[in-house]
This record gives C-alpha cells, sequence and structure tokens, in this order.
C-alpha cells in the first residue's frame, strides 16, 4: 500500500473514556435519557452529530441539540489530556511507515481542530500529510466523502490505498470509497462486529500495518 487513511479514536489513541464521562455529562445536564457505556461505544465512530439526536430522539435542528454540542465539545476538551492515550506500538509503525515514504492521512468523527490538536499533543501530528474531521464533510461516515475529497486533493491511487479503523463505520466507509479495509483490533469495541464486515486485513498489533 501507498496510501494510508487512519480513524483517530479507538485507532491511533485510546480516548473512549473521554467520550463517555462527556456524553454522559451532556446527557445529564440536559435532562435526557443518559446513554449507557455500551450505547456510547457501540455508536463510537459517527460525529456527534448523528448520535445526539438518535439519543436524545430530537430533531437534528433542534435548538438544545446545538447547545449539547457545544458543551460536549468544551467539557471533552477540558478532560481529554488525562483521558486521550497513543495505543501502545502506534507511534512505532507510523515512524515506520512515514520513513518507507508512505502517505499517512486522518479521517475523523472528530471536527478539524481538536484532532489536529490531539495529534500534536500526542507527538505524532508530524506523520500526517493531511486529515479531515466532521466538520469538512456534509456527509458523514459511513459515507466515503471524507476519503473521497482526499484522493481528489492528493490525486491519490485508490487501488493502493488502505482505510484503518476500529468501527465498523470506518470499513464501510472505505469500502464504500473503494480502498482496501484493515480492523484495528486492538482499539475495537466489538471484534465480531468488525469481522463481520469483512475487511481486507485484521489486525491485532499496530506493527503489523508495516505489512500491509
Amino acid at each position: 500500500m501507498e496510501t494510508y487513511l487512519f480513524d483517530f479514536d479507538n485507532t491511533l489513541a485510546n480516548s473512549g473514556e473521554a467520550s463517555v464521562e462527556s456524553v454522559q455529562k451532556v446527557f445529564t445536564d440536559a435532562s435526557k435519557p443518559v446513554p449507557t457505556r455500551e450505547m456510547i461505544f457501540s455508536e463510537m465512530g459517527l460525529p456527534i452529530e448523528t448520535s445526539f439526536p438518535m439519543w436524545a430522539n430530537l430533531d437534528a435542528n433542534d435548538v438544545q441539540l446545538q447547545k449539547m454540542y457545544a458543551e460536549f465539545r468544551d467539557y471533552y476538551s477540558s478532560i481529554e489530556a488525562q483521558n486521550t492515550h497513543l495505543f501502545p506500538g502506534i507511534k512505532e509503525a507510523l515512524e515506520g511507515l512515514k520513513d518507507t515514504k508512505h502517505q499517512l492521512y486522518v479521517v475523523s468523527s472528530k471536527s478539524s481542530a481538536p484532532l489536529a490538536r490531539n495529534l500534536d499533543k500526542l507527538g505524532i501530528g508530524q506523520y500526517f500529510t493531511d486529515l479531515i474531521g466532521s466538520d469538512l464533510v456534509d456527509n458523514y461516515k459511513p459515507a466515503p466523502e471524507g476519503i473521497f475529497k482526499l484522493i481528489d486533493k492528493y490525486q491519490l491511487n485508490k487501488q493502493q490505498a488502505v482505510m484503518i479503523g476500529d468501527a465498523v463505520f470506518d470499513l464501510q466507509m472505505g469500502k464504500r470509497a473503494g480502498v482496501k479495509t484493515a480492523a484495528a483490533g486492538w482499539g475495537a469495541y466489538d471484534l465480531h462486529a468488525i469481522k463481520a464486515e469483512r475487511p481486507n486485513y485484521l489486525l491485532e498489533q499496530p506493527a503489523q500495518l508495516l505489512d500491509i
């Protein structure tokens, strides 16, 4: 493969606890039924603009949702540093891929600003040529728009590209974009679900990225 497209949350970094705590606080404050940990993990990989209306049973244009989004992002940013850590072996794998002239990108359901901030704070921002956050697409995962934007911008060869992610939405996005897919088993909440998506590669450790 020439091009590696990475999800961020629970693929590059273990950040699930920050998401759970932030979601549950926001729903508590909004006097809405609080999503369980299992619910949150099962939908992780989708942007909050997709999951919140569903969990809160609100219309996507409801003004209350805008307040919930803002509170989520504010609270998440206040706790992300102590709750977001690279998976063991990720930095070494990225360094190895970069040293062998691979092109690396991130396609995430996070907004671009916190995504870039997280990458830099974790010391891996320098490995990536570009990133696509949820604010840069009209159609969220599992729609392939984020991948298509990178392919068009950098004239990437789809036949030599692979999407790496921990969630079914990442793998579905990759399939719809016509690129290879690799399941990040080290961060997956539901291995059975990602195996059912029949990814081209099922990885157990980040070091295996170097063998794709």
